[in-house]
């Protein structure tokens, strides 16, 4: 410790530094701004030396993605159900196709078509695809596996709506008023035609529109099927429909929008990327940290 002098007063003991602080106050106000921009650049330099020090603790970076389950494990096992199933129900029934005709026997193969009036772009199918299916005379191997498929069909139709309704999983994918608008959003997006991008969601607008829709189809292939089978024993179901010719018209073309849709939902499922297709493998799907979870877009 530095020797303390006495003051010559005998008030107080004063250090070597602390008398000539006294010393420099003595002198003037000069001397005073001088001591207070010195201890002030000490104090400067003090605050930069201990800043520079590492404190060994680095704050963690924020996480940019999440992992969040998407499909529940009753959804995946009754989409990966159906897959097969509707692919054989639509196989085997072209099997059933084959052997048609209409009643003046005009058309062999190849009832139905698309035109006006007498003009015809195509009638379904060419001969190629038949061949291809190896399907001529194979009427009643088409029967056995498409009335087969129908229970498995139907169960799990059943089931999976009534999972939806329990579980009130209808309120992500029934579509509203607003789903419409989205819809043509997402299809123009799609077609390149706008850059901007509809807004990310479980179920988009065409997302809606398309799988609830296919309900109904489902339904009413079941019904329509029912009719053109058993056109007899279930004649008030057929006339409702009206007549075995129209309910063998509606199976038809509801079987064919079975194919536009399973055709579009694999495009979509491709062109989305991995990680849609693995949401509905594993359930859990990877999103932007700062996305709205799923579960907040219930109703």
């Amino acid at each position: 410790m530095p020797n303390a002098t006495p003051d010559p007063d005998g008030d107080a003991i004063l250090t070597p530094a602390a008398g000539e602080i006294a010393s420099q106050i003595v002198d003037g106000p000069a001397a005073v701004a001088a001591i207070v921009e010195s201890a002030q650049q000490s104090v400067d330099a003090e605050d930069s030396e201990s800043q520079a020090e590492p404190t060994g603790e680095t704050k963690p970076a924020a996480a940019t993605l999440r992992l969040e389950k998407k499909h529940p494990l009753a959804i995946r096992w009754m989409h990966w159900i159906n897959f097969p199933v509707l692919f054989t129900m639509i196989w085997s029934g072209m099997l059933i196709y084959w052997g048609d005709s209409d009643n003046a026997y005009q058309h062999p193969h190849r009832i139905y078509r698309i035109g006006i009036g007498s003009f015809t772009l195509f009638r379904f199918w060419p001969e190629w695809v038949y061949k291809w299916l190896n399907a001529p005379y194979q009427i009643t191997t088409g029967l056995g596996w498409h009335f087969v498929f129908m229970w498995i069909f139907g169960i799990n139709g059943f089931v999976y709506v009534s999972y939806l309704v329990l579980s009130g999983n209808w309120r992500l994918m029934v579509p509203t008023i607003a789903s419409w608008k989205e819809a043509m959003l997402v299809t123009l997006y799609d077609l390149h035609l706008t850059k901007v991008h509809p807004p990310a969601k479980k179920y988009n607008g065409a997302q809606k529109i398309a799988y609830t829709a296919i309900i109904f189809m489902g339904l009413g292939s079941l019904l329509t099927g029912l009719a053109v089978y058993k056109p007899i024993q279930a004649h008030y179901l057929t006339s409702l429909l009206g007549g075995y010719e129209m309910a063998r018209w509606l199976h038809f073309w509801l079987t064919i929008g079975f194919m536009a849709f399973f055709l579009l939902h694999i495009f979509q499922v491709v062109k989305t990327g991995w990680n849609n297709f693995r949401g509905m493998v594993s359930g859990y799907e990877i999103r932007p940290a700062d996305s709205r979870p799923y579960t907040e877009e219930r109703r």
